[in-house]
Order: C-alpha cells, then sequence, then structure tokens
C-alpha cells in the first residue's frame, strides 16, 4: 500500500497503539503479596463488611463469578472462595510504579484507568525497530515494575488495539496491524467494542447492524444526527480507524463529586446527615487540595424504586469551605427527602475551576477560617483522612475508599 513506508527493511505504520491491560489488577496484587492466595479462587470487596465484589481471580471466574455479583451468591458458586479487603492506596502504588515505566517508552501515554494505559508510539516505532517489538518491551516493563503480567493489543487505532488486548486475556499479545483491521473487525459484533453497550447497540440494530461491517452500510450522518461526534467516531471505529487520538493531558474537570452507599434501606436522618458531612468533608477537602472553588452544587439519595433523586442550588459565592457545602446539600437533600428509605448519597461540585470566580463585593474572606482548613488539610493529609474531623462524623461509614474508573496518577483525578 502507498502509505507503507520501508526503512531498513521495516514498515512503518501511519499510526501504531498499544494498549495496556492488566489481568484481574487487584486480585493480582493481592495473590502477588499473598503467595499462599496465588491459583486460589479469591475476591475482592470493599472492606471486611463489603457484600458486592469489586473483582477476581481468574480462578474464582472460571466458577462463574462475575464483578458486581454478591459475596453470597459467589460463595454459593465457590464454597472455598476467599475474600479480600480491597486496599486501594497498594493497588494506587503498584499502577504508579507501571505507569511510570510504561512511559520510559514513550511520552505519548494516556492512563486510561488505574489498570490500563493507551501508548502512542507512531514517531518511535522504528527506534525499537517495529510496534510489535514495542508492546513486547511493554510487557517486560510492566513486569519488571511491578511482579504482574498483563495484556497487550497492537493495532493502529485505539478501539482496535483495545479489541485486541482483550483477545486471549490473561496475558494475551496480540497485533491487528492497521490494514487488516477492518477486515478483522469485519464479523465483530458492534457491542464487543469499548463503549459501545446495549443502548448504542440497539439503536444500530433498529438500522440492521449487529455486526462492525454491518455498520459501514449505514450513513455516518444517521448516527451523527443521534449522537454526533461521539456517532461519528463510533462509524469508523467498527472501520478499524477510530479517529480519537491518545490524550496525554487531564482536562481540566466539568464536575467533581462523592458519593457512598448507605445501609439499605437507611431512614434515620443521624444517619444521613454523617455520610453527608463525611461527603462534603471530602469534597471541600480535594476542591482546596487542587485550588478549586465552586458555587453549583448537587445533592442526592437513590432509592431503590424511585431511583436518584435531588436538586442543584447556588451557593451564594464560590467556595471550597466544607461546611458551606455541608449546609447547601442539607438543603438541597431535605427539600425533597420526605423520610423514603435510601442506599446510596452523592454531592458534587458541577463547576469547579481556579480563575474567573469575582468576589462577592459585599463579603470578607474568612482568614482564620482558611487557615484552620489549611492546618487540618495537612494533618489529614500527613497523618490520615479524617484523623481530624467534625463530631458529627462519629456514625459516618467505616467501608475505606474506592479508586474511582476515571483515576489518574496526577492532577485533580488522583484521589481515592
Amino acid at each position: 500500500m502507498a502509505w507503507q513506508k520501508k526503512s531498513e527493511n521495516k514498515i512503518k505504520w501511519p499510526r501504531a497503539i498499544i494498549l495496556i491491560d492488566m489481568n484481574a489488577f487487584f486480585a493480582s496484587v493481592e495473590q502477588l503479596d499473598h503467595p499462599e492466595w496465588r491459583g486460589r479462587a479469591l475476591a475482592v470487596t470493599n472492606g471486611k463488611q463489603g457484600t458486592c465484589i469489586i473483582t477476581s481471580s481468574y480462578e474464582a471466574r472460571s466458577y462463574g463469578i462475575k464483578t458486581g455479583m454478591r459475596l453470597h451468591e459467589a460463595k454459593r458458586l465457590c464454597r472455598h472462595l476467599i475474600q479480600v479487603p480491597a486496599r486501594p492506596e497498594r493497588y494506587v502504588k503498584v499502577s504508579r510504579a507501571i505507569m511510570d515505566a510504561l512511559a520510559t517508552l514513550t511520552p505519548d501515554i494516556e492512563i486510561f484507568s488505574v489498570d490500563e494505559a493507551f501508548l502512542d508510539v507512531t514517531h518511535c516505532q522504528l527506534m525499537y525497530e517495529s510496534p510489535e517489538k514495542v508492546g513486547l518491551l511493554a510487557k517486560e516493563c510492566v513486569f519488571k515494575a511491578s511482579g504482574l503480567l498483563c495484556s497487550v493489543g497492537v493495532s493502529g487505532d485505539k478501539s482496535t488495539a483495545k479489541y485486541a488486548a482483550k483477545l486471549q486475556k490473561p496475558n494475551g499479545f496480540v497485533v491487528i496491524p492497521p490494514w487488516e483491521a477492518k477486515e478483522r473487525l469485519r464479523d465483530v459484533k458492534v457491542t464487543e467494542l469499548s463503549g459501545i453497550k446495549s443502548g448504542i447497540g440497539g439503536f444500530l440494530k433498529k438500522h440492521g447492524a449487529i455486526t462492525c461491517g454491518d455498520v459501514e452500510k449505514i450513513p455516518i450522518s444517521i448516527l451523527a444526527r443521534r449522537f454526533g461526534n461521539p456517532g461519528r467516531r463510533i462509524w469508523y471505529m467498527c472501520q478499524g480507524a477510530d479517529p480519537d487520538p491518545v490524550h496525554t493531558v487531564v482536562a481540566n474537570p466539568k464536575s467533581m463529586g462523592h458519593g457512598k452507599v448507605m445501609p439499605p434501606n437507611t431512614t434515620n436522618q443521624t444517619v444521613i446527615d454523617a455520610f453527608l458531612m463525611q461527603m462534603c468533608e471530602k469534597l471541600g477537602a480535594r476542591l482546596r487540595h487542587h485550588q478549586f472553588k465552586a458555587q453549583h452544587f448537587f445533592a442526592g439519595l437513590l432509592n431503590h424504586e424511585m431511583g436518584w433523586f435531588g436538586s442543584k442550588g447556588k451557593n451564594v459565592q464560590c467556595t471550597n469551605d466544607s461546611n458551606e457545602i455541608f449546609c447547601l446539600a442539607s438543603f438541597l437533600i431535605y427539600e425533597v427527602w420526605d423520610g423514603e428509605p435510601v442506599s446510596q448519597i452523592q454531592v458534587t461540585a458541577l463547576d469547579p475551576g481556579n480563575d474567573g470566580f469575582q468576589m462577592d463585593f459585599f463579603s470578607e474572606v474568612d482568614t482564620k477560617r482558611e487557615l484552620l482548613y489549611s492546618a487540618v488539610d495537612d494533618i489529614n493529609d500527613r497523618y490520615g483522612e479524617f484523623t481530624i474531623a467534625p463530631v458529627s462524623m462519629l456514625h459516618r461509614s467505616q467501608m475505606p475508599n474506592v479508586i474511582s474508573p476515571a483515576w489518574k496518577p496526577y492532577g485533580h483525578r488522583q484521589t481515592i
């Protein structure tokens, strides 16, 4: 093909993307740290009290145990299943070591999640001889940095690379050259590609598209009208030509929030207040850590039958004061809550930012309170979250924090 250029008998790809996907990452870290658990079925839950499985080892998966399954159900499938409380800080430490090692191969790296990363090696592929060689080097880097195995997909775009990485898990290595991608995807169901779930899949099915090859027969304008630019991307993804670049910079947040699962069917306002204060303290500390403030907030509760309900509100001025956030969030929640049993709570800053905020002409900066928060944040950073906390948080959740799916090892997404 015309765009294949040879240099010293090497074929240069027009784009070369590698996806690194860790194998059952949290469970693998636990087996690494506990040799007696290697080769055994284990499930990671959110603390000892956790009843929902975050992830499981491949040995457990062979029994049909899946992420999101309740622990009691999993133990019916596998009586000797080992329950392991999650250790987010440990997983983050291992992830940082992996990502730092991968960054030595190319500066063009997008950390997709705590256990996935895209590498764009287009500009350095010939230095390593070929994209395939870089993929093999990436596997070596991961193992040397962590002692863990990973699966690797190599292709000419992000979606095809991600699809390739999951074909031979665990510890897989699959290469789909860009000139083969379209044909390799032709008979693959569209829902096999990352980001195409049942909703988009159902829309495509109504238009006669079940496989990636079918999507080519649909005018791209139909997807664009329904989904906008993401619709156009979907059309190209199915052709093995995903145009999305590797994003090396973390964009400023459009929102910033914290939520927590509460005891089932909670109706006690004291318990709700304790959880609400906990989320507001976390949100305020996170805003202050990144020098952000916000003026618009959402606070809501989850009811089994009603789903999420809550409301949005505006503070008098931009703030990162946890107590001000709590006062507003309390108003927003109790404006709509009428004693229904709830099981989850959420508080979100809708417009976090660190510039463009104008102080109210009549307001005064409470320097004493700012100094107080600065001291409290320093102590909690050094000795652990909530070492110093309001007394109303005595009944807060004792469940450990979890890692957000959008976690990054730097910037505003690095918190857990």
